[in-house]
């Protein structure tokens, strides 16, 4: 701990802002993965065949609370919302869940984007750092009195390497959040997509009395 605190103060003002981007990333995670884990999805597979089963037997109302009941997981309320025009036509199906789509969307992808954005901060934030170390050795080589000239080159080195030594540890376990965070959005996306296309066909071979055989 004292060493990282050691390291912390040599590498100068630019760490501050190095920090500031890594708490953002952590809370945005954080963040994420409580929404996407545990408000946003479920089981989709699990989900669609007791749908498959109640519209079957002709108990679509039964259906839509079966929906209703998983709250804002987004596959739920999308198919949900196709329920509610079982029969009013295919195209008056299809409008109704992609209509819900569009309103979740923003929500499952909302403040990821923003970590890719402070990964790439924190690294040009190292950069300036390194930058501004250098600047600050080549000043102390040029201009500082010779007792002094090793003290200031090896602080000018110290922040260089520590600036860009912390931007890059912020931005590369930052970049592999962002892609986990990505990746649980496109399940979720993905689930719709699949389970959206069965609840119509399934909807719409119900109303021309051709419905799939369970499974």
């Amino acid at each position: 701990m004292q060493g990282f605190a050691q390291f912390y103060r040599e590498g100068g003002t630019f760490m501050h802002f190095i920090a500031l981007c890594g708490l953002y990333i952590i809370g945005v995670t954080i963040y994420k993965f409580i929404f996407l884990l545990m408000k946003f999805n479920t089981n989709g597979a699990n989900l669609m065949k007791q749908i498959q089963k109640l519209v079957m037997a002709n108990n679509v109302d039964k259906a839509i609370k079966l929906c209703s009941a998983a709250g804002d997981a987004a596959l739920a309320n999308v198919l949900k919302a196709g329920l509610s025009r079982a029969n009013r036509g295919e195209l008056e199906i299809q409008n109704a869940i992609e209509e819900t789509v569009l309103e979740y969307t923003p929500k499952v992808k909302k403040l990821t984007d923003t970590v890719a954005v402070f990964n790439n901060l924190s690294t040009l934030l190292g950069l300036l750092g390194t930058i501004q170390g250098l600047i600050q050795a080549f000043d102390a080589v040029a201009h500082a009195a010779p007792e002094q000239k090793s003290a200031l080159l090896a602080s000018g080195i110290a922040v260089a390497m520590n600036t860009t030594g912390f931007g890059l540890g912020v931005a590369i376990p930052g970049m592999a959040v962002h892609m986990i965070l990505k990746a649980l959005e496109n399940k979720i996306f993905n689930d719709i997509d699949l389970y959206s296309v069965k609840l119509v066909n399934l909807l719409v071979s119900r109303e021309k009395g051709t419905a799939p055989a369970e499974g």
